[in-house]
This record gives structure tokens, C-alpha cells and sequence, in this order.
């Protein structure tokens, strides 16, 4: 099951999967602020990749990375060159600056994305699972994030958020049919 759309020549892509098997060039993780593993998505990528993840990530970023932003490591056993750790937002009721700290955690990747080359992303429902943003909410700043991007000059071709579950997939398929296209 795939969905998508051409936004300036460039594909936002939708698919149902497992995201530590994309073949891309960068592979967004939904990241904790100290960058040391945990659950979800962000244990599948640091299991996948294996332990010399964790070690660059200690040796390079021993403080972590705020929430909103992101950096980048090796890929290391993931079918990938990149790994861009995005620290979205725990949701807290929408009124402590959730949608612009999940936008920035999505353009904070693009962003080192096109620092490194890179001409294809896949993206995770950030904040979607236990941080607990709601679905319908979070995918329209991601949809609408990523769409903006790739209307600007950027060296990415594909963007492809990789969703886990149904209900998740139908609300992105759902704020991509919103997003105006060529």
C-alpha cells in the first residue's frame, strides 16, 4: 500500500512498513533529548543498527540534542548511509508550543539532509507513539513540513514517511490529499 504525490517534481511518499529496512539514503529516528535508545522506533533503529550507534552517539553528542532538533550519525547495519535523530515534542495539551517543535524536528532533518547529499529520507510518525501527539494533528505538521521543504531548494528527491500502523497511515493519507500539488 503506497500513496503519493509530486510536490515541484520531487515524491512525498506514504507506505505501511518497517522503517530500519528502507533502502534510502537517510532514515529518520524519533529520538529521546539524550539520544541513548528507548522504545518504538527509536529502539528498532538503535537494535537494527547495532551497539556502534550508541557509541558515536555518546562520543559525539554526550549531552544530547534539544527537542525540535535533530542530528545525524552512521547508519551503520541499517540499509542506509544516515541516521537523523529528530527529538520531537511529548504532545501536553497543544498549548506549550507542540506544533512548532514537531515542525522543527522534521525540518531539522531536511535540513541535514541536504548538509549531507542526501536524495531520499524516510520518516517515522514522530511524536505519534508514546509521546503521544495526536495522529490526525501530527500528520498534518508532517505532511505539511515536508511539503514545504521540497518546494525550496533542496538536494532531496523522495521523502517517504514509513507508517506502522493503519489508523496512523489513514491520517496521512488523509493530510496528503490536502497538500496542493503541481
Amino acid at each position: 500500500m503506497t500513496d503519493e504525490i509530486l510536490v515541484e517534481g520531487r515524491r512525498l511518499e506514504l507506505t505501511r512498513g518497517d522503517i530500519t529496512a528502507e533502502r534510502v539514503d537517510a532514515v529518520a529516528n524519533a529520538a529521546n533529548e539524550a539520544l541513548r535508545g528507548g522504545g518504538g522506533v527509536d529502539g528498532a533503529i538503535h537494535r537494527a543498527a547495532g551497539p556502534l550507534l550508541l557509541d558515536e552517539l555518546q562520543r559525539r553528542y554526550p549531552e544530547g540534542t534539544p527537542t525540535g532538533t535533530a542530528v545525524a550519525t552512521d547508519a551503520y547495519d541499517l540499509p542506509a548511509r544516515w541516521i537523523l535523530h529528530a527529538v520531537g515534542p511529548v504532545w501536553r495539551g497543544g498549548t506549550h508550543g507542540e506544533p512548532e517543535l514537531l515542525a522543527g524536528a522534521y525540518r531539522s532533518c531536511l535540513l541535514l539532509a541536504d548538509e549531507l547529499g542526501a536524495r531520499s529520507v524516510a520518516f517515522p510518525a514522530i511524536s505519534m507513539g508514546i509521546y503521544g501527539y495526536p495522529p490526525h494533528a501530527g500528520a498534518r505538521v508532517a505532511i505539511n513540513t515536508v511539503a514545504e521543504h521540497l518546494r525550496g531548494t533542496t538536494t532531496v528527491d523522495v521523502v517517504r514517511f514509513v507508517l506502522f500502523s493503519d489508523e496512523t497511515y489513514e491520517r496521512f493519507v488523509g493530510a496528503l490529499a490536502e497538500v496542493e500539488t503541481e
